[in-house]
């Protein structure tokens, strides 16, 4: 729907800004395109889902962009008496290899999280690849059908004056005046541009930080913890009374319970937890999900008071890779007793901070265990070993499988162990009888076990490079995870800090996961992919200028691209997220688009004989149409993904980014050229 309503809008504003003919010429054109994508989608196995659709909404701007750069060609040529034919030829000649530059410049700008090898390159691939084929169609489209069409469809009437200027009307003489004016002042025009940057630079500071945020699915997870060491019937019991309790609530449509481990892994962003008898999530469909957040603490404190001896917390779907908490703090060292001991002092430091909700860690609880004491001596004398020992234990209380009953296709094991009453008391297992070798007969377990004592231990030691590695997971109780992260941060290094030295501790460390370490590693995979991907965009540029200024004039408008994008995350309060990055990387890959072909015309312009500076500026005049109309359909055609959360910071950044590059390309750009070119008005 969002995707259709993205078409409509595109075409609706050609229509009005270009015409009916020139619309529905380029409007086929785009409608082509999408279909050719579809199709080239379908044999490289690339599925329609969230991502690839969305990809689709924010390259139709691009898509556009190369059709009209044709076709307002085509019409300008026309005018001034050349036949459609040869307008149509003569744009193509000039303009085929300057867009197919500028095409693949704009590719490039996603191309490195076309290749990124980590969990979120994995989830956004897709991304890439249909702006890879969608870009490519379009500039093979733009070059052979779109001026094939023109000269078929479009109606043009030559000016009646040989002389008149296609560039007449109000909008190009008011942006004739403004540009010949920042020109002339130059020196005036970049130096407020710096002063906005700095001034952007300094107000990026107070835009909220996000990784993904989370999923609109009418759906919420609840994740559902006994203590450890919970018998698996126990917390079946608890889920099956909190899945009928559940059912009587208001909103919700349907109830589905895993107990013992995680569901199976049906969405991409889901991780399943690892078996624990212990453990239990429950998938919650609601009737309605707007109602989704007011009802998550309604659920949350419900069940803390009916369920006082479980620990739970209940979560929406991610729409990114990530964990269900977003607050992680790993402790890693030799002694899993000291590691106890941090985990216990930062814990308390985290919980100081009243925006700290739902605290674990992934040891849970201690279990109690009984443990027998051998009598050595008695034991060797009887023929008796440990194991032996043990075995019996087991056998009393947990039971051992002695056999199999068959039922139809199924195999039930059969189970042998103590009635109820003789083992419910722990000393009652001393009269236990074992089997005794030298004495060829059956003997009291008391004879060889002095007692049995109860302690308890970890059932649970994760371990990371192969050290014990105790994680202390929390949320944040309202607001993103990032601001929670910003402030308790200091706090919990300080404290460790102390605990280093008070403890005199060697061989231990802390580190912090969860959402900061999947937006740093996401970055990080991203950034190590950039200087290749930068490296080929100047590459492509050089090779299209011959030129080492030029290309320098359109890379240094990249950066200003950030004053329109924070006015925008500012004004709208989005956070810039994961998907804002990738939304100020195709911002950039825009820019240069436009800036290619825009100084393709100031060259093509100089070789007629023309003064610099009218060349100047009668190339910007030339792209004032198509650069306009291209950021204008861009930033209309993304108003379906405002109200999606997944695209919703993407759209922003590239909206208000767009609208700003697209000054600087009519403006800052033919500036930077004067400047560097030192060209001045005659």
């Amino acid at each position: 729907i969002s995707l259709a309503e993205a078409v409509a809008i595109v075409i609706g504003i050609l229509i009005f800004a270009m015409g009916l003919r020139s619309s529905v010429l380029i409007g086929g054109i785009l409608l082509l395109t999408v279909f050719g994508t579809f199709i080239i989608m379908k044999m490289q196995g690339v599925m329609l889902e969230r991502i690839s659709l969305g990809a689709l909404i924010i390259a139709l701007g691009m898509l556009v962009d190369n059709a009209i750069v044709v076709v307002e060609g085509i019409l300008v040529k026309a005018q001034k008496g050349m036949s459609k034919k040869e307008a149509a030829i003569s744009i193509v000649k000039q303009t085929m290899w300057p867009l197919f530059g500028a095409t693949i410049v704009a590719i490039l700008a996603f191309a490195a999280i076309g290749v990124s090898q980590d969990s979120t390159g994995e989830y956004c691939r897709s991304l890439f690849l249909v702006l890879l084929y969608s870009l490519t169609l379009s500039w093979i489209l733009a070059i052979t059908l779109t001026p094939l069409f023109g000269v078929m469809f479009l109606k043009i009437e030559p000016a009646k004056d040989d002389d008149a200027d296609p560039y007449a009307g109000k909008m190009f003489q008011g942006y004739k005046s403004f540009l010949t004016l920042c020109i002339n002042h130059r020196w005036i025009t970049i130096a407020a541009l710096i002063a906005m940057l700095f001034a952007s630079v300094y107000g990026f500071g107070f835009v909220r930080q996000s990784f993904f945020p989370a999923s609109t699915r009418p759906q919420l997870m609840v994740h559902f913890w006994m203590p450890q060491g919970t018998h698996i019937n126990k917390t079946e019991a608890e889920i099956k009374r909190l899945e009928d309790e559940l059912m009587k609530q208001d909103g919700i449509a349907d109830v589905a319970m895993f107990i013992g481990g995680g569901a199976p892994r049906f969405l991409l962003t889901y991780s399943a937890e690892e078996p624990n008898d212990a453990y239990a999530i429950g998938l919650v469909w609601m009737d309605d999900p707007e109602l989704i957040d007011e009802k998550i603490p309604n659920f949350e404190g419900f069940i803390k008071d009916n369920f006082p001896s479980a620990q739970s917390f209940v979560r929406k779907f991610m729409l990114g890779p990530g964990d269900p908490q977003k607050i992680h703090v790993r402790l890693r060292g030799p002694e899993p007793d000291t590691l106890r001991i941090l985990s216990r002092e930062l814990k308390a430091t985290l919980r100081s901070d009243p925006n700290v909700v739902d605290m674990v860690d992934d040891w849970r609880q201690r279990v109690p265990m009984i443990r027998p004491i051998v009598a050595e001596t008695q034991a060797r004398n009887a023929g008796i070993t440990r194991t032996q020992i043990a075995s019996t234990l087991q056998s009393a209380i947990s039971g051992q499988t002695i056999g199999q009953f068959r039922e139809g296709d199924k195999l039930i094991p059969i189970i042998s162990r103590q009635q109820e009453s003789q083992r419910s008391n722990v000393q009652d297992l001393r009269a236990l009888q074992i089997w005794s070798p030298v004495a060829g007969q059956m003997i009291p377990l008391s004879q060889v076990v002095l007692d049995l004592e109860s302690q308890s231990e970890n059932t649970i030691i994760r371990r990371r490079d192969r050290q014990p590695t105790i994680t202390i997971m929390c949320d944040p109780k309202v607001g993103e995870a990032s601001t929670t992260f910003a402030r308790v941060r200091p706090h919990v290094e300080k404290r460790y800090a102390e605990l280093e030295e008070e403890m005199n501790l060697t061989g231990y460390t802390m580190e912090w996961g969860g959402e900061y370490e999947n937006s740093k590693d996401a970055q990080a995979s991203l950034g190590s992919k950039l200087p290749l991907v930068f490296l080929s965009m100047i590459f492509i540029v050089i090779c299209l200028f011959n030129s080492l200024k030029k290309p320098a004039i359109i890379f240094l408008t990249g950066p200003l691209a950030l004053i329109g994008v924070t006015v925008g995350l500012l004004v709208t309060g989005q956070p810039f997220g994961f998907m804002a990055l990738l939304g100020f990387l195709s911002l950039i890959g825009m820019l240069i688009k436009n800036a290619i072909v825009l100084i393709d015309e100031i060259n093509l312009q100089m070789t007629f004989d023309k003064d610099p500076f009218d060349a100047i500026v009668e190339s910007g005049l030339s792209r004032l149409r198509p650069v306009s109309m291209a950021a204008l359909t861009t930033v209309l055609g993304m108003i379906p993904l405002l109200p999606d959360a997944f695209f919703a910071s993407m759209a922003v950044t590239v909206m208000f980014g767009l609208g700003f590059a697209t000054v600087l390309t009519l403006i800052v750009i033919p500036v930077l050229y004067a400047a560097f070119f030192k060209i001045k008005q005659p």
